[in-house]
């Protein structure tokens, strides 16, 4: 009886303990593909050392870097780089073959007396490092001992961003490359060149927006005005973010979606003018002398402009009854960027450019953005090599309603989307090797509709959390609930050293209580808080001098936006930023008075305040244009937000001239 009693205990207690050991699992995005618990907990010193095996020092001592870094800017660890043998507390790297099977990128990471990552390669070896320092973050009282062996479901894990038709700066683009290394993404296409629709410019297409964003010498005056990244810190960006594991695919989209160079040349425009200016002619030996020239500029070289793998060109949306000669088009890119050793990546549109002319899918890597042009299964049928970018379910069009989404539906993606799938419901075998995996992107359709670069990135932000999740991890709403998955993703860095959601958390005194500080029109105050992120309120005591009546002056600015007094002269407030202006005008700033103001800020407006009394709110606003085309009425969105700006109080050319108090935040709950 008592043996019996003794071994119902024992069972019982093994599985208390496999619960714990369940609890246990340490809680990162995206999730471990497995995890076993060991008794204790391992606490990293505060100054250590960072131990490479002597053997592949040459492969490690990126991800070693990196590391030490990252270890300095999230917890301000001193971490020493060496190569040796490890002791108790090191963090030790290292390359075997034990783990192959599960591909190149996994790594096997076990914690006891120290930490030991080690990968078949130096990409596994570098996520390692990544999953780490979350482990960190989220257990500040000790990593929990165990192992995991950790690994992708799908080799491409991609994020395409459209900066054609809105600039993002090039040190947007480095930053998202951390937060995509962060999550364990490891593919960035950059959608170099597009246009507006002509309906929200009069429906005339000369006087209709369109960029391409390159530097080129070969054909001076291309290149956009209002934002463009020279040939140089494109080049150097791209070589940056491998260090950190993602391959930059550039993107050059021809022959449709191609204003900017009719713009530049009406010539090379199709001469059938109802299919619009922004369709290259097919048939035109111009057309392909241009282009021609314009791709070597950036594939030809010793250290040529596009330095990874791939290069899309474009082949998206062209007029159907040019199928035909699309093929043709279609064919001699793809042979012509292959000549330089590039991989060509296309957008899947051959189903609807229907023709005699057979385009060979295996010479290339194909985008299935959408069933109807060309389905993800049509592409692994024919032989080809696809990447699933379904519009229906991972488009992102900012400040637009009326189609794709505002903002991606993360708790679907999180329990039920399949990447294995398009919005018909049809499905394929993951496990196809031709299947490379998926990509969501931002289209940024609407330009000039007030949304800032700030505000794409956060809608960008939490689709890259879920779509990281599910591409590394698979389906895992068994363990972890959406709820549990959504409070994890508000609590996680976006990467070490990046905050471009400007989060702060709870209530922030920028100045000391009670603390006048005098700004003169040329001082400038630097504070601890650099901005603050949505949803917040900002509060602050004002005192204008006379002198500040006289113009427009700036009271609180960053790298982004400012905030204006005495707009035009005549005491309103205003702010800007990415070239956008909005005022507050149902309030005007007395001078020589306080007043009190507060400013809350939200997705979708700007609220201003006046001794605690709601002044005038910011918000959306609509807009509709004749769309001759298809003789209609489009409806669109005009977005009035602000993340607001604290990083400077006054400016040393047109800064405001008075005193300020008591200047609080209050962010994030």
């Amino acid at each position: 009886m008592r043996k019996r009693l003794v071994s119902l205990l024992a069972c019982i207690f093994a599985v208390f303990a496999a619960a714990v050991a369940q609890d246990a699992v340490p809680q990162v995005i995206p999730a471990l593909q497995s995890w076993k618990s060991k008794k204790g907990k391992l606490v990293m010193p505060q100054q250590g050392k960072i131990v490479v095996d002597p053997a592949a020092s040459a492969e490690l001592k990126n991800a070693a870097d990196i590391l030490a870094d990252d270890l300095g800017e999230m917890f301000g660890f001193e971490y020493a780089v060496t190569e040796g043998k490890p002791s108790k507390n090191d963090i030790y790297i290292t390359i075997n073959d034990k783990d192959k099977e599960q591909g190149d990128e996994c790594y096997r990471m076990t914690i006891d007396k120290q930490v030991k990552i080690a990968a078949p390669t130096a990409t596994g070896a570098f996520w390692g490092t990544r999953t780490l320092l979350q482990m960190l973050y989220n257990q500040p009282d000790g990593l929990q001992k165990g192992e995991t062996l950790d690994y992708p479901e799908y080799r491409d894990r991609g994020f395409m961003i459209d900066v054609g038709r809105k600039f993002f700066t090039l040190d947007y683009l480095k930053q998202i490359t951390k937060v995509m290394a962060f999550y364990k993404m490891n593919l960035l296409q950059v959608h170099l060149n597009d246009n507006g629709f002509p309906e929200w410019f009069g429906n005339n297409w000369s006087q209709t927006y369109a960029a391409f964003r390159l530097e080129s010498d070969k054909f001076p005056g291309l290149t956009a005005k209002d934002g463009s990244y020279t040939k140089a810190e494109f080049r150097d960006f791209q070589k940056e973010a491998m260090r950190y594991g993602i391959t930059v695919v550039p993107e050059i989209d021809v022959p449709a979606h191609s204003l900017a160079f009719t713009h530049y040349n009406p010539q090379l425009a199709a001469e059938k003018k109802e299919y619009g200016m922004d369709h290259l002619d097919l048939y035109k030996k111009e057309v392909y002398q241009f282009l021609d020239t314009l791709f070597a500029e950036y594939v030809s070289g010793d250290d040529p402009v596009f330095v990874g793998p791939y290069v899309n060109i474009g082949t998206d949306e062209y007029d159907v009854k040019e199928g035909e000669q699309f093929r043709v088009f279609s064919n001699h890119y793809i042979d012509y960027i292959s000549k330089f050793g590039k991989r060509p990546r296309i957008w899947g549109s051959l189903n609807m450019m229907k023709g005699k002319t057979q385009v060979d899918l295996t010479k290339c890597d194909v985008n299935a953005w959408n069933y109807g042009w060309m389905g993800t299964d049509t592409v692994l049928k024919q032989g080809g090599t696809a990447i699933n970018l379904c519009d229906h379910h991972l488009y992102i069009v900012p400040g637009v309603h009326t189609y794709y989404h505002d903002f991606l539906d993360a708790k679907w993606l999180y329990e039920t989307w399949k990447p294995n799938q398009m919005n018909n419901g049809n499905e394929w075998d993951k496990d196809n090797p031709n299947f490379l995996g998926v990509m969501f992107a931002i289209w940024n359709d609407r330009v000039g509709n007030g949304i800032s670069q700030q505000d794409a990135h956060y809608r960008v932000m939490p689709a890259m959390q879920v779509v990281s999740e599910r591409l590394w991890r698979g389906n895992n709403a068994a363990n972890v609930t959406y709820d549990q998955f959504k409070a994890l993703c508000e609590t996680t860095p976006e990467a070490p050293g990046v905050n471009m959601l400007a989060r702060v958390k709870g209530d922030v005194n920028v100045t000391a209580p009670g603390e006048v500080v005098k700004l003169d029109g040329k001082n400038v105050v630097e504070t601890s808080v650099p901005a603050v992120g949505y949803p917040y309120s900002v509060e602050f005591e004002i005192y204008s001098s006379k002198e500040d009546q006289l113009c427009g002056n700036i009271l609180f600015q960053d790298g982004h936006s400012k905030f204006i007094t005495n707009w035009g002269g005549m005491g309103k407030f205003a702010f800007q930023r990415d070239g956008y202006e909005n005022v507050f005008h149902a309030y005007s700033l007395p001078a020589e008075t306080w007043v009190k103001v507060r400013i809350e800020g939200d997705h979708e407006s700007t609220s201003l305040y006046i001794n605690d009394k709601l002044v005038e709110r910011l918000g959306i606003i609509e807009m509709d244009t004749y769309n001759a085309r298809h003789d209609r009425i489009d409806h669109g969105w005009y977005y009035q937000t602000l993340v607001f700006p604290l990083q400077q109080m006054g400016d040393s050319l047109v800064g405001f001239k008075g005193q300020v108090r008591n200047v609080v935040c209050h962010g994030q709950k």
